[in-house]
Formats: C-alpha cells, structure tokens, sequence
C-alpha cells in the first residue's frame, strides 16, 4: 500500500486540535476541585512543562524518521520486546478512542439531547470516524484544515461575548493552593494535555513531507492549543467562580450558557458544543487510527483497511461498557489515567532515546525528504 504523506502545517493543525481534545469541556472542573482559582496557574505551568515532553517526542522522532512509534519500538528493543511494548501502546489508544465516544454521548445526552440514548451518538460519530480512517490520513488532514478556521473563529466569537461577564475578584487571592496540590494539578492536566501527544508519533515525523517544519510545528500547536485551554480555564473561573466550576461536569459548556449581549443574541451555547466536538474529532480519529496503524504492523499486514470494520464494531461496544457512569469515569481519569499514560508518554520515549543511544541508532531521512527540506 501506498504510503501517506500530510503536509507540516496539516500536522501543526492536527496537533493544535489534538491538544485541545476532552481537556476544553472536562478540565477546567477537575483542577477547579483541587486548586480552586489558581487553576489557570496549573494550566500554565502544565503547558510550560509540556514543551520538555515535545522536545523528548521530537528527539525520539529524530532517531527513527521513517518509522512510524509501533515499528520504532521493534527496531530499537528488538522483535519480542518491541512488540510487546507496542502491544500496550496499541490498548492504550484504543481504549481511549472508546472512551471518548463515551464522552460525546454522554455529553449529548446529559446537555443537548437528554430524550436520546447514548448508543445512537456513539453510532452516528463512531461512522464518521472508521469513515475518515477508511479515507485514510491524507483525506483526514484537509478536514482538519477546513475546520481549524472555524473553530479558532468561533472560539474568538466566545471570548469576545463572555468578556463582559468577568468579575476579577473570582480569581483572587492567588496562589492559595498549597504546593502539594498545585503539583499533583500539573501531572493531571498534562495526563490529558500533553501526555496524549505520544500518539501523534504514530504519524509523526514518518508521514510528514517535511520534517524540520514539523517539528516546529508540533511545538506550536501545542503552544497554541495549550493557550486555547489557559484562556478556556481562567474564563471559567473568572464568570463561574472556582466553587462553581468546580461543582459543573462541563463548565465550559455552562460559561457559554451566560452569554447575553443586549438581551438579543443569548443560548448561543452550541458553539461550545462544536468547538469540543471538533477537537474531539481530531484525537479520537488519531486515536483509532493508531490502533488500526499499529496492529496491522504488529501483524505484518501491509493493507489496514480490511482491520477497519471489525475494530469499529469492538471500538462502538467498548465505548458503552467503558465507564457504568459518570463517577467511574471521572475517577479513573483522575487516579488510573495519568499513571497509565505517564508510563507511555515518559518512561517509555526516555526508554526507547537511551536504548537507541547505546545501540548508536542515528535517523537518516530519505531521499525525497531531504529534496523537500531543499525545496522549502
């Protein structure tokens, strides 16, 4: 099968997007509860330490160019390690891809459409998904380009209208929070920020015309992405107040629901939905696609598409017995989540890095790569 190749700015969008993710809606209530209103100190602080980790993912992308993460952990630990690394990748990302589909039904059913089931939004969003996987990542890239101008637009919009609702004070006094929780915060929001990054690997920088662009634009995206939320969380604490944001399951969601100019232009608060539908999109697709990606390579099958349907079918059932309930689901993105993907997202790059050193493994990149370095 022919390989795919997305252009560096099409890899900007997607991480920008990617690193949004679940974070938009769900964040700003889980740190509000530990932090109260120094939560967009968290937030900075988290993006600030975020970039070590791109410069590590960047680092370990430089060491094996032309592999995608699952072929670069067989090349640097060997077939039998390497698999076996890979296959605990491969469950991390799909089972994250079925709880994101748990996330937009239950966020559908519990704001938008309470009379609907659950089931018919992981349907109607899980088709949509093993679609643009069938099209593959080409096709998925000009998508994620066509809305990036929307949602930066709407986003835009949404600040600008819920400007007028701040009260300074909600945000006072800082740096209340004692030191302990500010930390264990900034583990947290990177566990759903950035750790989720390691997956971009997966594309990234094997599937990129230009590499160099790309690494630069893996670290702008994130910078980008990671201001989106700063911005998202100080406005929540600013119009809700910490003690509020802290008690909403989406208080971004409820941020939107206070917009009013002139008594006119009020429940504009669908906008908030599309722009987390958007982002959410993008990680569950890269999500799933890794998956499909990583174990048609772990099998050697140089075709993936056929893996499509029957992994949808089990990604749609996994999505609706992932979490009995909200409770479960909050608990184990706060106390099993940031563990599990630390040690993906840390120990096994630094693993691979050091691994790669002593076996004195160098990237080169093809030929037609560097022409396009050349060209550019």
């Amino acid at each position: 099968m022919e390989k795919e190749i997305i252009s560096s700015r099409q890899f900007t969008i997607i991480t920008l997007l990617y690193s949004i993710g679940t974070a938009i809606l769900i964040i700003p209530a889980s740190i509000a509860k530990d932090v109260k209103q120094d939560a967009w100190i968290v937030a900075t602080v988290g993006v600030l330490l975020s970039l070590l980790l791109i410069k590590l993912f960047v680092s370990l992308g430089k060491k094996t160019p032309n592999l995608t993460f699952v072929e670069a952990n067989e090349k640097i630990l060997g077939k039998f390690i390497g698999k076996f690394t890979s296959i605990g990748f491969i469950i991390l990302t799909f089972f994250s891809a079925g709880e994101l589909l748990y996330f937009i039904g239950n966020f559908m059913k519990t704001e938008v459409m309470p009379e609907t089931p659950t089931t018919s939004f992981a349907l109607l969003f899980s088709l949509i998904i093993i679609f643009a996987t069938y099209l593959g990542i080409e096709v998925f890239a000009r998508s994620a380009e066509i809305l990036f101008p929307l949602f930066m637009f709407i986003f835009i919009v949404f600040v600008v209208c819920i400007s007028p609702e701040i009260k300074i004070e909600n945000i006072q006094p800082v740096f209340e929070a004692s030191s302990k929780s500010i930390i264990l915060s900034v583990f947290s929001f990177m566990s759903i920020f950035s750790f989720p990054m390691v997956v971009l690997l997966m594309i990234f920088p094997s599937m990129v015309n230009v590499q160099k662009s790309a690494q630069k634009g893996f670290y702008i995206g994130m910078i980008v992405g990671g201001i989106v939320l700063i911005i998202i969380i100080a406005l929540s604490i600013l119009v809700l107040g910490a003690t509020n944001t802290s008690q909403r399951a989406f208080p971004s969601y409820a941020l939107a629901q206070r917009i009013s100019i002139g008594n006119f232009l009020q429940r504009i608060e669908i906008i908030m939905a599309f722009m987390w539908i958007t982002s959410i999109y993008i990680r569950t697709f890269i999500y799933f696609y890794a998956s499909v990606i990583g174990i048609a390579q772990i099998l050697k099958i140089k075709d993936y598409r056929p893996l499509i349907l029957p992994l949808g079918m089990i990604f749609i059932v996994l999505s609706q017995i992932v979490h009995p309930n909200i409770v479960h689901s909050n608990n184990y993105n706060k106390e099993i989540w940031p563990l599990f993907s630390a040690v993906f997202a840390i120990l096994l790059p630094i693993l691979l890095l050091f691994v790669a050193k002593l076996r004195k493994i160098k990237g080169q990149e093809t030929e037609s790569q560097s022409k396009s370095e050349n060209l550019s």
